[in-house]
């Protein structure tokens, strides 16, 4: 059986924390992976068992002929030999009780025959069975570096994380995550290093859930390619977000998902990477786009306490530099406001007369070669409570500039607000590099975008993190009662427009007045009663896209209009589509001229219901305007997702034009979601298009579902 819920650390501590490991298959021949594991353990605060009937000693280390030999049961067995022998010593670790099992070989499932992937199947089951957590086959290690525990036939920084500050890597790529943890060799603190191999028992959900609760871990930082269930790293994500442990994660291999298959419209606006970006969100993981700003980001995160205001200054002895905040601040939405009068009067005080006391604070080469005029600037600008950093320019690296480098970050500590270096030379391991990365008061970029961009990001998920919680509303057993019976009326892989509405105002989204009719005769007495401008479309399962083939007649007067509108479409469609199922025509009222919005829903694979909102009308493909997120969700934040639209300024109106009711058409999306999560395996999607929104009300116009195994 699929496990979906991550392991605990407590059910890795055996893997990842060890206090006795026992290297099968160790060796003195130079290169060889049990050799090499060997010496990467020396120092190691627990126990050390190699083990080979070859050897009275390695490395300096006793050597045990057998795993039955040992003194004690140890926490962690590496598996150090080759494919053929996993199996057998896996049944030798189970016997011996030893918890949990590292497999370095390659050789299974990752080339693809079938053979292979069978004897990887055989090797899960049988740890899962027995209780062992398996980590592998084809596993590079792992490095704990509390412990000194670097378990691994890899070249891997040494050195110790002896408290304070440090980032718990995991990486589905072993290669890549030691390269992220060369970091340690700039001064940036490291506490593990987790690959995953084939991931056949432990992957990336459960390392990041197990450092969740890992007290020496005080930020993450994920990369990885793919996942067989996400929902499951949903899981991991939202456990590390409820410890407010920060999430840094960087997703590779993200394509577009052949979106031209889904059926209905909105399902095509959301290809593989708006999914996983929906999923990141709402788990509260900060997303990053490139695998060098993974590192950064994540030691930024480790080391900064909650932002005390969400504006940023700027302290620079390089005007190029200044400018430069000022643009990628506007860039990433990072306030930049003047110093308040008090501070400003101080920075005039400061100043030579010819310097603006403004922020950005440009206070030139005179400035920034005397120290104490400096530190008064910084202390005046840090002490100002519109801001929660100061972001200072590292233009060139030497001695000067390291020696002023304590008292920066005195004062960042006397305030509780982190000082912001950009590292703006390009000497990038340069005099000062190591002093400020290892400083706990302070931070480093490579480049002045991210460190806006990452403090926007800080700024934001604090917000995230005070904000009332308002919970996700349950449907009416009524409405779900009412949608069950419409879904069981369907007899292809559509409902026609009236059941897809009729379930629509079950969950009450307004739609607008109408009628079903089947010949002219009906649509002439139905138009003649409602005696309103109505519009006509055709209602068939079978005709998903009912204007691009003449199904749909708008600004309709009259009866005789609308027994030739009737005839029209009855013409177009049959000409269109022979063989299909039409149930008639809807005759309703036409629903005054709005703004346009386009909702809609469906099971992604992996992800459950996604939610996807954009504007309408012609602004749906020309601007691609939309927002994804997993459903379901609450008012609050299908407000978010409107807010969030590049064109959300229409909502206020524009123009001349009257302000739409906000609030309704967030009530609409969140019944939409509730929809979607009380009938995943029913509904593949749902299409609103368009949910016109106005002054008073937002109506749902037109509904397509589409059923699941349709």
């Amino acid at each position: 059986m699929t496990r979906t819920e991550p392991y605990s650390r407590a059910e890795l501590l055996p893997l990842y924390d060890p206090k006795s490991i026992a290297v099968i298959g160790a060796s003195t021949r130079p290169g060889s992976f049990g050799g090499r594991t060997v010496e990467n353990l020396v120092g190691y605060d627990g126990a050390l068992y190699p083990v080979n009937e070859k050897y009275d000693e390695i490395a300096g280390v006793r050597c045990y002929p057998s795993l039955a030999a040992l003194p004690e049961v140890p926490d962690l067995a590496v598996l150090t030999t080759p494919a053929a022998s996993v199996e057998g010593l896996l049944e030798d670790c189970i016997a011996a009780g030893v918890p949990a099992v590292m497999v370095y070989a390659s050789g299974f499932s990752e080339i693809g025959t079938e053979e292979a992937r069978a004897t990887q199947t055989r090797i899960a089951a049988r740890a899962a069975e027995a209780g062992v957590r398996l980590l592998g086959p084809n596993c590079v290690g792992m490095l704990n570096y509390t412990s000194g525990a670097r378990v691994s036939f890899a070249g891997c920084p040494q050195g110790r994380q002896a408290g304070g500050p440090a980032i718990g890597v995991v990486c589905q790529s072993g290669a890549l995550g030691f390269a992220l943890a060369q970091a340690m060799d700039r001064g940036v603190g490291i506490s593990h290093v987790a690959s995953c191999g084939n991931s056949s028992d432990v992957d990336v959900a459960d390392w990041v859930a197990a450092l969740a609760d890992e007290p020496t871990c005080t930020a993450i930082a994920c990369a990885f390619e793919g996942l067989a269930d996400p929902q499951k790293f949903l899981r991991a994500a939202q456990i590390a977000w409820d410890r407010n442990k920060p999430l840094v994660v960087y997703k590779m291999a993200v394509g577009e998902e052949g979106a031209a298959a889904a059926m209905s419209h909105t399902a095509s606006l959301a290809g593989s990477a708006e999914l996983w970006e929906a999923l990141f969100d709402k788990g509260g993981a900060i997303a990053v786009h490139d695998f060098d700003a993974l590192v950064e980001t994540a030691w930024f995160f480790a080391k900064a306490p909650a932002p005390k205001a969400d504006g940023a200054a700027m302290l620079s002895g390089s005007g190029g530099a200044a400018i430069m905040s000022s643009d990628f601040a506007e860039i990433a939405d990072v306030p930049m406001p003047q110093p308040q009068p008090e501070v400003l009067a101080r920075l005039k005080d400061l100043l030579p007369s010819f310097v603006p006391a403004r922020n950005p604070c440009d206070v030139t080469a005179g400035v920034i070669n005397d120290p104490d005029t400096l530190m008064a600037c910084a202390d005046a600008l840090l002490g100002d409570p519109a801001y929660g950093a100061l972001v200072f320019g590292y233009t060139y690296a030497y001695p000067i500039a390291t020696a002023r480098q304590p008292r920066l970050s005195a004062l960042a500590a006397k305030h509780g607000k982190p000082i912001v270096y950009v590292w703006m030379t390009q000497l990038m391991e340069g005099e000062g590099r190591r002093e400020v990365e290892q400083d706990p008061n302070v931070v480093v970029f490579s480049s002045m975008r991210r460190a806006f961009t990452v403090m926007k990001a800080w700024t934001e998920r604090e917000a995230r993190r005070n904000r009332p919680a308002s919970p996700v509303l349950s449907s009416t057993a009524e409405a779900r009662e009412r949608a069950s019976a419409l879904i069981a009326t369907a007899s292809g892989r559509a409902l026609g427009e009236s059941a897809s509405k009729a379930i629509l105002s079950a969950y009450g989204i307004a739609i607008p007045a109408e009628r079903l009719v089947t010949d002219r005769a009906m649509a002439a007495e139905v138009a003649q009663e409602m005696r309103v401008d109505l519009a006509m479309k055709v209602d068939s399962p079978d005709i998903l896209h009912k204007s691009d083939v003449g199904g749909v007649a708008l600004n309709i007067r009259g009866s005789a209009a609308a027994a030739a509108a009737f005839d029209d479409i009855m013409t177009a469609c049959r000409r269109a589509h022979p063989e299909a199922r039409i149930d008639g025509a809807l005759v309703q009222e036409m629903i005054p001229r709005g703004l346009e919005v386009i909702a809609g829903f469906r099971n992604a694979e992996g992800f459950g219901p996604v939610l996807t909102v954009g504007m309408g009308g012609l602004l749906t493909e020309l601007l691609s305007d939309t927002v994804t997120t997993l459903a379901p969700v609450t008012g609050d934040e299908a407000l978010d997702m409107l807010r969030g639209l590049r064109g959300a300024a229409l909502f206020d109106g524009y123009r001349g034009a009257a302000p739409a009711d906000l609030p309704a058409v967030a009530e609409a999306i969140a019944a939409l979601s509730r929809l979607a999560t009380d009938f995943p395996d029913r509904l593949a999607e749902f299409d609103i298009n368009p949910l016109i929104c106005l002054p008073d009300r937002c109506v749902a116009v037109d509904g397509l579902a589409i059923l699941s195994g349709g």
